[in-house]
């Protein structure tokens, strides 16, 4: 018997243990390595402590959601499609359910549950777990069989085929601090600069900030550079058909938000994010909010006029209701420039246009996100077009392996993140267990 070990994955996340499981399943000798004292520590935090573990679609619907990057996921989702990733944990004894955005949750709403599924099916694999063992170096061999050179906190192991699942840098007090990177790079992958993704948004509009606690169901957000047409933007939403992107727009979505003593965040928030993140200067940049997406802004100014007629002694804020929070009511007649103690019967056409501004193109200027500490994810990391999707292995370096958030590969929220970690770190397990030398004799 060799001492070499068949397959080492190294981190073990929610695209880790799969892997592990995986590889195992198949026959092969497996060794997990977690830095941490426990694994899934980023699964337990995930979905505020509930774990959203895919999204109410099929493998197109995934696909479409990446956008671009989408392509890249052809082959893991044939491999574990969002069906068969349900499936997975409810034979593994955790029901779940699908809420009214298409999130699907554990029935339970723990996350300790889909850590455990995970943790159980590692098990009867025959994977050995290492905890409070970090990786310090990961270096290519030559010789003979084996493909690394793994140096831990403990030993060096010696392995034929390696996957890499360490993710990325958000979250970095869960362990996700970027260690891959350097790795990989050594080894000649070329790193897309790692950024902060599904984060919240700083402002310095002091009028946001003291909203704290305010929430709305359905906003549409848009991400503009500086100098941007927003009266373009704003005829351009919603129209039918396909239509050309805007000039000056880089990011939009429609969904929830929540003011913030620092400034936004909610799912529509974090989706936009990526935008300003990525961006050369965040600090030019301008949230262009849309508070009453379902009516438009001609049919609302329409609105003002008729109740204006008919209701002349009403104040203002009265006749905006529309399902908003009074307390964001009150702050839009005041960014309107309109006296609170307007009556309705006194509006000017001018006053009318710029309530109709504030309701549904109000900008707000954007300083910045909060960072890894606060993101979800992160865009950025190893180069797609290094990796080979079929498989999952690297097209530089032989019997490696890669899976997860190390990649450069991140979606929306919704359960699309976690999608693609399972699916990847399936593929890679299995790609793993079937392309690894035999190292048994």
């Amino acid at each position: 018997m060799s001492n070499l070990l068949d397959v080492v994955v190294i981190g073990a996340g929610a695209a880790g243990l799969l892997a592990a499981s995986r590889a195992a399943e198949l026959g092969r000798r497996v060794l997990l390595l977690e830095k941490n004292r426990k694994a899934g520590v980023k699964i337990l935090m995930s979905g505020g402590t509930r774990c959203n573990i895919t999204q109410a679609t099929d493998s197109r619907g995934i696909i479409e959601a990446f956008g671009e990057q989408g392509r890249f996921l052809h082959s893991p989702l044939a491999a574990l499609p969002p069906e068969a990733v349900v499936d997975l944990f409810e034979s593994e004894g955790v029901a779940t359910k699908v809420e009214e955005t298409g999130k699907i949750f554990p029935t339970s709403d723990k996350a300790a549950d889909v850590l455990t599924a995970l943790l159980n099916r590692l098990r009867r694999s025959g994977a050995t777990l290492a905890l409070d063992e970090a990786v310090q170096g990961l270096r290519q061999r030559q010789d003979d069989r084996a493909c690394c050179e793994i140096v831990t906190n403990h030993r060096t192991i010696r392995t034929s085929t390696v996957i890499v699942t360490t993710g990325g840098q958000s979250y970095p007090g869960c362990g996700t601090t970027g260690d891959g990177y350097a790795w990989l790079q050594e080894m000649g992958h070329t790193i897309v600069p790692p950024r902060p993704a599904l984060t919240p948004l700083k402002t310095r509009a002091d009028w946001a900030k003291s909203l704290r606690g305010v929430t709305l169901s359905d906003v549409i957000l848009s991400v503009v550079e500086e100098g941007a047409d927003q009266e373009h933007l704003n005829a351009g939403k919603r129209s039918a058909g396909k239509k050309r992107r805007p000039s000056g727009l880089l990011a939009e979505r429609q969904g929830g938000m929540l003011f913030a003593h620092f400034g936004l965040s909610g799912p529509a928030v974090l989706d936009v994010s990526r935008a300003v993140a990525t961006h050369a200067r965040p600090r030019s940049l301008t949230l262009i909010c849309d508070f009453l997406p379902s009516i438009s802004s001609d049919d609302l100014a329409g609105q003002l006029k008729d109740q204006a007629a008919k209701s002349g002694k009403k104040q203002i804020a009265g006749l905006l209701d529309n399902g908003l929070p009074r307390r964001l009511v009150d702050a839009l007649v005041e960014q309107a420039g309109v006296p609170a103690e307007r009556r309705a019967a006194e509006l000017t056409r001018d006053e009318r246009v710029a309530l109709v501004r504030c309701f549904k193109q109000l900008p707000i200027p954007i300083t910045g996100t909060l960072g890894f500490e606060k993101a979800e994810v992160t865009t950025g990391g190893v180069a797609l077009g290094e990796v080979d999707s079929r498989t999952m292995q690297s097209k530089l370096v032989p019997q490696l392996f890669l899976a997860g958030e190390i990649l450069d590969l991140d979606g929306p929220i919704g359960g699309y993140n976690f999608q693609s970690a399972f699916s990847t770190g399936y593929l890679a397990g299995e790609s793993a267990a079937s392309l690894a030398p035999d190292v048994t004799t």
